[in-house]
């Protein structure tokens, strides 16, 4: 298959297999990393931690708060697909 081709329909049934043989386990490991009662415990140290030194440089609370929030969305798994998404198709 070259660059501008189409997959023929054997190739594309074998990504389509692969895909669903490993997205799904992937997405679930992404989720417990993310989300598990202990990386939720650690992740919330973080944050607490960001916030901390951010406010310790002389921020604001509004400033620190602003950029403490934009931190935590960059651990939301949609917002790490979606942003892969976005590199993947050159935005």
């Amino acid at each position: 298959m070259s660059n501008g081709d189409m997959p023929n329909p054997e190739e594309l049934k074998e990504i389509m297999r692969v895909m669903s043989d490993t997205i799904p386990d992937l997405l679930a490991s992404i989720t417990k990393v993310m989300y598990g009662a202990q990386e939720g415990e650690e992740y919330g140290k973080a944050v607490a931690n960001f916030y901390k030194a951010l406010k310790d440089a002389g921020m604001s609370n509004e400033e620190a708060f602003a950029l403490t929030k934009e931190y935590m969305g960059n651990f939301n798994i949609g917002n790490v697909i979606g942003g892969a998404t976005k590199r993947a198709k050159g935005e």
